[in-house]
């Protein structure tokens, strides 16, 4: 079983059991497939297999991306990388979903230039739980702050958190990570009720993620194998 469609039903069924454990409804985790730097073939694929939800981390190329796959069944597109200012025009006007939204700058510019016709555009605020300098997100301090402030803008909508915690293999250090998250996620909620989403969890780490209240892992070599060189 090497091919992406039997990597997706094997990664379902164990989301299926994570959700059981867990003590959730069937299908309350939403499966989230990197295709950044994946061939438009495995995206392909993986749509014919009933995903809709593909993340992107480069503009230019999920842009080229969509326009090849145009012939598909809407799919829903998610921009999860590092946002520079010089970007948010691009995302705004070709995304569905972003995960990293770190600063009031990005959330500003992201709302102003979201085109009128398009839904407004689902946001996820990027925690940065270990709060290192070289990591990207807002720090645990100023995430209320920035909750407060995405959350009154027009034509975008706060849905929750993004983090990515370091990587390790140590899986009580992955629970604490998610467990974290999880209270600085069910803190703010009440005040913000458009908040539904926790995106936590990858391919080498998703199973402690579920069992600690993800919406949505984000698998990438997972799914599509090794990304080309």
């Amino acid at each position: 079983m090497n091919g992406v469609t039997d990597k997706i039903h094997t990664a379902q069924e164990q989301i299926a059991e994570l959700e059981q454990q867990s003590g959730r409804p069937r299908g309350s985790v939403t499966l989230l497939a990197v295709s950044k730097r994946q061939p438009v073939a495995k995206i392909r694929e993986a749509a014919a297999a009933g995903l809709r939800d593909f993340g992107e981390n480069y503009l230019q190329e999920a842009i080229e991306k969509q326009q090849q796959l145009e012939d598909l069944p809407k799919l829903i597109w998610h921009f999860i990388g590092p946002i520079q200012s010089n970007k948010t025009r691009g995302i705004s006007e070709n995304f569905d979903w972003v995960h990293s939204v770190d600063r009031s700058k990005i959330a500003r510019r992201l709302s102003e230039q979201r085109p009128p016709h398009l839904k407004p555009l689902n946001v996820c605020i990027q925690i940065n739980l270990s709060g290192e300098d070289t990591k990207s997100g807002t720090t645990t301090a100023q995430v209320a702050d920035l909750c407060a402030l995405t959350d009154s803008l027009e034509n975008i909508r706060l849905r929750g958190f993004m983090a990515i915690p370091a990587p390790t293999d140590d899986t009580d250090v992955q629970r604490e990570n998610f467990r974290a998250l999880s209270r600085l996620f069910d803190a703010l909620k009440s005040k913000h009720p458009s908040m539904d989403t926790l995106s936590m969890g990858m391919s080498n780490d998703y199973g402690p993620a579920i069992l600690q209240g993800s919406t949505m892992i984000r698998l990438g070599t997972a799914l599509f194998g090794p990304r080309p060189a």
